[in-house]
């Protein structure tokens, strides 16, 4: 119990402060919200851009086998039938007779009882129906007229959009395989049991990449990218002691995946999926020609012959990473007989770079540090703040993530050097502006 309460603690500290320095805000709040769903604010959205162009720099810039896509949410209704989510996308359901709950059956102990928060389902003396099978795709109409005939689906995931686009992005691009279309786009499931603040939501955002390969080769490239994407979260500054490979058993296997690995992160709420790596055969693309009649195989010299080529999938919530990010830089140290509050994000990736103060009102100092605020905002995202004692604006940009902090004092007028202070060391070097220019560009990528 007392494990559970430091958890909850936790993820409510993280939670308040989300809200507090603008990261997440609850959505349509002054309604009273919607169930797991959130909104991203000033902090939080430069936060999932800045993420998301990480992403896809390491995956499309970096690289010259992986072309970009970006697929559109409505797809033909045919797409899900093939895929097999509307016969198979669904997860088993129960309800509790006692408080009208309902609850995915294979995670009752992992839920908590609305009537009783500190119980699960399994606990709370609720009598629990027989489960049943409820499909998690959302449902909506094209056209005016709203019947069967009309039924569009929103999708589930973004890979089907590369699938079924395989063909458009290699002729256009003249990619020869191996290579790999990247994707990062909006997907909707109706979960039954969303939570987690906003690791488990109804409405997320995914980063995905389908690489296609020769089946001989399967093994070769699985090795590969399962590297690539531990030493991108490496990069990205995340602690590797709260990391893990978990290795799904043929047990966890999905009906179309001969290997699958999940990158797992320690949560406060345990270990979780963070991201994973499939071997998904030649299950999608044989699925669609069948479908289709589109001819998706595809002829290499190397092996003189026409094959359907297997896809190896890294698939990323982009959501569920941010997630991990503010977690993982969460910190409370005391300063000063002070319990103080740091979210020690990545320079890479945090919303703001850099903020600029005067010492004092006075002076010729707000003068001083607004052109170098000028100066610093054609190239970065930064701050100016001048409000309170400068030991407050410091803590203000510590606990909104923000990695340093360029104070204009006296001696700037003198010598026109400014005293740069790293958030996680604390320590103050002097530099003049075109050496700070230098200094941000090295450090935030």
């Amino acid at each position: 119990m007392a494990a559970k309460k430091k958890t909850d603690d936790l993820m409510d500290k993280i939670v308040s402060l989300c809200k507090r320095r603008g990261y997440v805000f609850p959505s349509s709040e002054i309604y009273g919200g919607l169930g797991s769903c959130w909104d991203y604010g000033p902090l939080g959205a430069e936060l999932k851009r800045n993420l998301k162009n990480f992403w896809w720099n390491a995956m499309t810039n970096r690289r010259d086998d992986v072309e970009g896509l970006d697929a559109a949410i409505l797809m033909h209704p045919q797409v899900w039938h093939t895929s097999g989510h509307v016969a198979e996308f669904s997860d088993p359901m129960v309800d509790c007779k006692k408080c009208k709950a309902r609850f995915r059956a294979d995670k009752l102990e992992e839920a908590r009882c609305p009537l009783k928060p500190s119980k699960s389902p399994l606990e709370c003396d609720g009598e629990l129906t027989e489960a049943r099978q409820f499909n998690l795709m959302f449902k909506t109409f094209m056209g005016p007229v709203e019947d069967n005939s009309n039924v569009v689906f929103i999708r589930p995931e973004t890979a089907q959009g590369i699938y079924v686009n395989f063909l458009n992005v290699k002729n256009s691009s003249r990619q020869k395989i191996p290579f790999g279309i990247a994707q990062i786009g909006k997907a909707f499931r109706n979960e039954i049991t969303p939570g987690n603040f906003i690791f488990r939501t109804r409405e997320f955002e995914q980063m995905e990449m389908q690489f296609f390969i020769h089946p001989s080769e399967d093994e070769k490239w699985f090795e590969h990218w399962r590297e690539q994407r531990w030493n991108w979260y490496m990069e990205l500054g995340i602690n590797p002691e709260k990391l893990r490979w978990h290795e799904h058993g043929p047990d966890e296997l999905a009906h179309y995946a001969k290997a699958a690995y999940d990158v797992e992160y320690e949560y406060p709420f345990g270990w979780q999926e963070l991201e994973g790596i499939h071997n998904r055969t030649d299950f999608d693309l044989s699925r669609h020609m069948e479908a289709t009649k589109k001819d998706l195989r595809y002829f290499d010299e190397r092996f003189t012959e026409k094959f359907i080529p297997y896809i190896i999938e890294t698939s990323a919530g982009c959501d569920r990473t941010l997630l991990t990010i503010l977690v993982d830089g969460y910190d409370e140290v005391e300063v000063k007989g002070e319990k103080r509050v740091f979210l020690r994000i990545s320079p890479k990736v945090a919303p703001i770079k850099a903020a600029i103060f005067p010492l004092v009102k006075k002076d010729g100092m707000p003068e001083y540090a607004q052109k170098v605020y000028a100066e610093l905002k054609k190239s970065f995202k930064v701050f100016y703040d001048v409000a309170g004692a400068v030991g407050r604006r410091y803590a203000r940009m510590d606990e909104a993530g923000c990695p340093y902090c360029i104070t204009v004092d006296g001696q700037t007028l003198e010598d026109d050097t400014m005293t740069v202070r790293d958030r996680d060391t604390m320590e103050q070097t002097r530099m003049k502006t075109a050496e700070i220019v230098n200094f941000l560009k090295e450090k935030v990528g």
